[in-house]
């Protein structure tokens, strides 16, 4: 037999199976390649060059190797010729090969492989790739165990390996008054900011004594209440984009992008707090770091996000994203006129249409749908249901929550609705609950003056089986001041006793 750099690994195995643990255990690299999905994909096609380049090991030595180990198993006389193959071994195209590829790639980058031998590697067999690919394979590296918050610290690294390919990629096109062409006005119009911010910090860290200090100072502390608005902008994604990519099965990518929102939110407030301070430097470091992290999440919206969402998401989809993206508000910019739905789904899940005045009987009354809506959108408390599947199947539309949600997060777990680090505690408070250990679980915190209660009780129905957990956020400031009494007569006499 005669076989080069252009034989298929897939026709060299099923002539000589034993080469198959004799690869394996001729180079760890090749373990991969009892991989049975690995070899009915990119074992399928990839030539002998393609599988050295996989394998990160020369050419030439590989097919010395076989050559030696045919001949020393079944006594034929084999002619490996090497030599590279004429001008580059073609890429792969097939969809699953590909995928595979980027795959293996991401997985040696997380044993702490070599950036630059890993961009080579995707050049030599990959070298194009869409965002829609990179959030579907992060999807199931996630599926097969590797963990999340793997995936969030080296995203950055992922964007550089396929960087070149991402950056030929010309930006999603959608029409005026779409939510992602809204959302990419928004980018622009943050990257104004971020500029101008820059400029201060860099002129900063340049100054010896800081002469300009108390000018950049000021500047700043406008400029870091206009860069704040970003969280508009985060919220649209995780309460509209995130849970409609759910619907398609693809949580991975959001849940890695959620907590890199996270960072930012994070790294947002030490910047202002450095500047209340006042320490320049400290300003200017903390400053430089959050705009990098900005700028990295721009692109990774618009080079990953935008194009996976423009791939899965139909129609109807972005009706309600539409809807609930109305409901958060906007960030630097208002949308411009222009998109209109052409198609008539826009009937959107979870949405009570009774209206016909039927009355819904109760253990102690009967009222109708509005009267039910009327009361629990008028409660000086912000509602959430979650069934006992862990759904969230309700919200209370009250004029101000305290804590935002859009019609977007019906259907959608409940532990997606939280960020990551949260989601533990989350999963521990339904254990207890459906355990019947507990009945309630309550925190309450200080924000912007505000004294914030929130209260999660386990509903359960009169043979005691859990129904699911309702949770009751109440702005208690007003609450916690009270002091002396006011009773029901002193009301229209205007006598109150509560300072």
């Amino acid at each position: 037999m005669i076989f080069d750099a252009k034989t298929k690994l897939d026709a060299l195995l099923k002539t000589y199976p034993f080469l198959l643990e004799f690869l394996a255990g001729w180079s760890p690299k090749f373990d991969k390649l009892r991989n049975p999905l690995l070899r009915n994909t990119v074992g399928k096609l990839a030539t002998l060059d393609q599988i050295a380049t996989l394998g990160d090991v020369p050419l030439d030595k590989l097919l010395a190797a076989i050559g030696e180990e045919v001949r020393r198993v079944t006594g034929e006389s084999v002619l490996a010729e090497t030599g590279k193959a004429d001008g580059p071994a073609p890429a792969f195209t097939d969809r699953a090969a590909k995928k595979e590829v980027l795959k293996d790639i991401i997985r040696d980058l997380h044993r702490g492989g070599d950036v630059e031998v890993l961009k080579k590697r995707f050049g030599e067999l990959v070298r194009d790739v869409s965002g829609a690919e990179i959030g579907t394979m992060e999807q199931e590296l996630i599926a097969e165990g590797l963990p999340e918050e793997e995936i969030r610290k080296l995203c950055d690294i992922h964007v550089q390996v396929f960087e070149d390919s991402l950056a030929s990629q010309s930006a999603p096109q959608t029409v005026p008054g779409h939510p992602l062409h809204t959302l990419a006005e928004e980018n622009r119009a943050m990257e104004k900011v971020v500029v101008r911010v820059q400029e201060i910090l860099t002129h900063l860290r340049s100054e010896p004594g800081h002469k300009d200090w108390p000018a950049d100072r000021a500047q700043l502390a406008a400029l870091i209440a206009s860069l704040a608005e970003v969280e508009k902008h985060y919220l649209k994604k995780e309460n509209q984009l995130f849970p409609r990519l759910e619907d398609k099965g693809i949580s991975g990518p959001s849940k890695v992008m959620w907590a890199v929102h996270d960072d930012v939110r994070a790294h947002l407030k030490e910047f202002r707090r450095a500047l209340e301070l006042g320490d320049a430097d400290l300003v200017a470091r903390t400053g430089l770091w959050v705009l990098q992290e900005m700028r990295d999440m721009i692109t990774k919206e618009e080079k990953i996000l935008f194009p996976m969402c423009l791939e899965k998401l139909d129609e109807a989809d972005w009706i309600r994203v539409k809807k609930g993206e109305e409901e958060i508000g906007y960030a630097w910019i208002a949308p411009a006129p222009g998109w209109s739905p052409t198609s008539t789904a826009a009937t959107e899940a979870g949405v009570a249409v009774g209206s016909d005045g039927r009355r819904l009987a109760l253990d102690t009354g009967a009222l109708t749908l509005e009267q039910i809506d009327i009361m629990l959108t008028r409660l000086p408390v912000d509602l959430s249901f979650v069934d006992e599947n862990d759904t969230v199947v309700y919200y209370s539309g009250t004029p101000e929550r305290i804590f935002p949600r859009t019609p977007g997060i019906i259907g959608r777990k409940v532990q997606n609705c939280h960020p990551p680090k949260s989601v533990d505690v989350v999963e521990r408070i339904l254990k207890a609950f459906r355990a019947g250990e507990r009945d309630i679980a309550e925190f309450w915190i200080e924000s912007q003056s505000k004294f914030i209660l929130i209260r999660y009780y386990a509903l359960r129905d009169k043979a005691g089986a859990y129904k699911g957990t309702l949770e009751v956020t109440q702005d208690a400031t007003a609450i916690r001041a009270l002091r002396g009494e006011r009773r029901l007569l002193d009301w229209d006499r205007g006598e109150g006793k509560a300072d």
